[in-house]
């Protein structure tokens, strides 16, 4: 469909079984193949940037093995089988932050591209790190962006250290992260980040996903964090990815602007992921949440109040909060979302043209935006971007007039059946 026609919603309320996590399910592959053993992930996410991923260890050589009902077998071990692969990344951030770290750390040639937006997404900041350390990148086109290619290192017998930017993105540290202990053979490898970290939610998610894999890594402060020599990921047997917390905004959102109450199920107070900050978010702004150890429920608890917030860690779910602000009491503030800049596309400008478009006053600033919403929100097409979250985040205007979808089919990236499932819930 080039097009997808939402009619004004009513109330909302049910229960959605939400699918596995997009940055779980990659950390997850990624670390099960780095393992010795054979790892069962239950729960892996269908999607575009999934399949980049599992597309990406088999060219590797990575054996995998899928067993149906989202569940696949990695065969693990470092390195991996070849030395030698073009890998297309699609437009999936994590994976070519994940890949471009873990294969500077190992004997061989990589070639690494994606689609024309993901060649204007920078990635300067990680490769500078890992040429600090030896490795080799070529730019095939404009330096500090993709296509690359990696010539890799052996892990180096001393003690290392390298030295990334934390301002730009928390992927690239994740990156570095993941290959530690195949590079702390034989002594210590720290990290030390230059500047403000953004997004640590997302670095405690991967801190928390290599522990169940074996690995411990000592932080300090986020800004150094170092894993002991000796350390090594060992296969946890199987591992079932949580449910996505950042989709799970979508529909907790759907509780609030409908009344509710609504459960996703699948995620919750044990989750590893930030993004259930957004339910924290919600209490704050007149909905009533509830919560289970893996399932969390909304539901309006009175007036949408107005809200100034810094975003910075929970980038992603923020983009739901910006078309919740149409319906606020008054002007809302968005801070510190910076990083949207050099996202699936510039979403800061994408988010404003389209608030716009729903009757909204919008000033905008290079890390900030405000929302002034309209006393009647219109019914507007909106424009996706082949943006994922443009299109999900917008289908919430909705609740106050219809409004048509873009290019819908841009949810696979993480949601392949997002549409149908919020039909579930909506009245």
């Amino acid at each position: 469909m080039d097009r997808i026609d939402l009619p004004r919603a009513g109330e909302s309320r049910g229960s959605v079984q939400l699918p596995g996590s997009k940055s779980l399910t990659i950390r997850a592959l990624m670390l099960a193949a780095l393992s010795e053993g054979s790892t069962e992930l239950s729960n892996v996410l269908d999607s575009d940037d999934a399949r980049v991923m599992l597309g990406a260890l088999r060219s590797l050589g990575v054996k995998l093995e899928e067993l149906g009902g989202q569940r696949w077998c990695v065969q693990g071990g470092a390195p991996f089988g070849v030395n030698a692969a073009d890998i297309f990344v699609g437009n999936s951030g994590l994976s070519i932050r994940t890949l471009a770290a873990v294969l500077a750390f190992m004997p061989g040639t990589w070639r690494l591209h994606g689609v024309p937006r993901m060649h204007e997404r920078p990635i300067g900041d990680l490769t500078d790190a890992l040429a600090g350390v030896g490795a080799q990148v070529r730019f095939e086109g404009q330096r500090g962006y993709p296509p690359l290619v990696l010539t890799g290192l052996a892990p180096d017998a001393q003690a290392l250290t390298v030295r990334v930017k934390g301002s730009a993105s928390s992927q690239f540290l994740t990156g570095l992260l993941q290959v530690g202990p195949i590079v702390a053979r034989q002594a210590d490898f720290c990290i030390e980040v230059e500047g403000e970290l953004i997004s640590k939610p997302y670095v405690d998610m991967t801190l928390g996903l290599m522990q169940r894999f074996g690995v411990v890594v000592h932080k300090e402060d986020y800004r150094r964090f170092v894993i002991p020599v000796g350390s090594r990921y060992v296969s946890p047997g199987s591992y079932a990815v949580e449910s996505d917390a950042s989709s799970a905004s979508y529909f907790l959102a759907a509780g609030l602007l409908g009344g509710g109450p609504v459960r996703v199920e699948g995620v919750g107070a044990t989750s590893l992921q930030g993004d259930i900050g957004f339910a924290h978010f919600l209490t704050r702004i007149g909905g009533d949440v509830q919560w289970g150890p893996d399932w969390i429920e909304a539901r309006r608890g009175g007036p949408i109040r107005a809200f100034d917030e810094d975003f910075n860690q929970i980038p992603d779910a923020a983009m739901t909060a910006a078309v919740i602000a149409l319906f606020a009491d008054g002007p809302s503030r968005l801070r510190n979302i910076g990083s949207w800049r050099v996202k699936e596309t510039d979403r800061l400008a994408a988010m404003a043209t389209e608030l716009r478009k729903c009757g909204a006053e919008i000033e905008e600033g290079a890390d900030w935006l405000a929302v002034h919403p309209p006393s009647a929100i219109r019914s507007a097409q909106i424009a996706t971007y082949d943006d994922h979250r443009m299109a999900m985040s917008f289908s919430l205007a909705r609740f106050a007039a219809p409004v048509t979808i873009e290019e819908p089919g841009c949810t696979a990236k993480t949601y392949p059946r997002f549409f149908d499932d919020m039909k579930k819930v909506i009245q």
